[in-house]
C-alpha cells in the first residue's frame, strides 16, 4: 500500500512545501536500512553516491544533470535517516537551485514488515511543475526483477506511475 501527497508545513516566514511517500512494504526495517544505507544499493534505485549513514558524514548524488551534495544530518539504523539535499549546478545561468532534507522513517509492522515514510521537504514548489507532468506520482518496489540485476539485498527503485 502506498500514500503520496503534498503538504505545506508553517515555516519560518514561507511554507515550505514537502512531498511525503507512505509504504508497507515486505521486507523488515533492517533490509529496507540497508537499501537506503549501502552506496551500492542506493545506487540501484537512486543515483551513484557515496553515502556513510553517520551524523556529520558528507556525501554526494552524481546527479544526471546537476551533482547532488548531501550532509547525514540524523541516523538512527533501521529507524531513521535524514539528510539536506543540494543541488550544485554547474550551470551558472541556472537560478535557484534545490536545497531541502529528505527524511525517511522506518517503522516495524506487525508483519514483521516496514511502514516506510518518506519526506522531501523544500521540494514540492520548486519540483510541482515537473512532477505534475510525470504523472504526479511514483512508485517504491523491493522487487530485484525490476531493478534488473542482481545485488546483495533488494533495493526499492522509484519508477514513474504508469
Amino acid at each position: 500500500m502506498k500514500k503520496a501527497g503534498l503538504a505545506a508545513n508553517d515555516g519560518q516566514g514561507d511554507a515550505a512545501d514537502a512531498l511525503e511517500f507512505e509504504y508497507e512494504l515486505a521486507e523488515p526495517p533492517e533490509k529496507v536500512w540497508r537499501a537506503l544505507t549501502v552506496p551500492e544499493l542506493l545506487a540501484a534505485w537512486m543515483m551513484p553516491n557515496d553515502i556513510s549513514p553517520e551524523i556529520g558524514n558528507r556525501f554526494a548524488f552524481a546527479g544526471p544533470e546537476t551533482p547532488v551534495e548531501c550532509e547525514i544530518l540524523d541516523a538512527e539504523p533501521g529507524k531513521l535517516l535524514r539528510y539536506s539535499w543540494r543541488e550544485q549546478p554547474g550551470d551558472a545561468a541556472r537560478q535557484d537551485p534545490l536545497d531541502s532534507t529528505v527524511t525517511f522513517t522506518l517503522a516495524r509492522t506487525v508483519s514483521g514488515g516496514t511502514h516506510l515514510r518518506i519526506v522531501h521537504d523544500g521540494f514540492a514548489r520548486k519540483a510541482m511543475p515537473a512532477v505534475a507532468m510525470a504523472g504526479g506520482g511514483c512508485r517504491l518496489s523491493l522487487d530485484l526483477r525490476a531493478i534488473g540485476k542482481p545485488i546483495a539485498a533488494n533495493a526499492p527503485r522509484l519508477l514513474r506511475a504508469a
